[in-house]
């Protein structure tokens, strides 16, 4: 059974669990690294579920961690969705889906009229899961990777209210 927890501040062992899983399993998929991160203390986790405005959701399947994603507040009435991932042995059982779906509707009710997020260009499942889910390719120019010339890609999905 797969749950959908929210995250409190007193919950960074387990926001830290499921980054460092996150960056271990699938490092291609996002722009920090594992090394980024690993030697952080009790008060770098803590700061990032402490940010104003900002809402983290862990899924649990049986019991066990398995994924995670983020919103965060951008300019004006835009929302970010932020540090989507499922492990490897939990893909395929909509929790994806899930997630977005429960950032989608904490942007709604923090007033947001859109969510937007950056993906790495080659991350086609990423990719594949944010179309599935509304998002449209902006063309805008995302920030510059370590490479120096390759951009994220822009996604940005209109919200709507029912």
């Amino acid at each position: 059974m797969v749950t959908l927890r929210v995250l409190a501040t007193d919950d960074w062992p387990l926001w830290r669990t499921l980054r460092l899983a996150a960056l271990t399993d699938a490092p291609e998929a996002f722009k920090v690294r594992l090394a980024d991160w690993d030697r952080g203390e009790e008060e770098r986790w803590r700061a990032r579920l402490e940010l104003p405005g900002a809402y983290h959701v862990a899924a649990l399947l049986d019991g066990h961690a398995v994924g995670m994603a983020s919103g965060l507040p951008g300019a004006a009435d835009i929302r970010e969705l932020r540090s989507v991932w499922v492990s490897s042995e939990a893909r395929g059982r909509g929790i994806g889906n899930r997630l977005i779906t429960a950032i989608e509707t904490w942007a709604l009710g923090s007033g947001g009229a859109a969510l937007k997020l950056a993906v790495l260009p080659g991350n086609e499942p990423a990719i594949a899961l944010y179309r599935r889910n509304g998002f449209m390719a902006t063309g805008e120019a995302g920030d510059v990777l370590p490479d120096g010339t390759t951009r994220e890609q822009i996604m940005v999905k209109a919200l709507r209210r029912a």
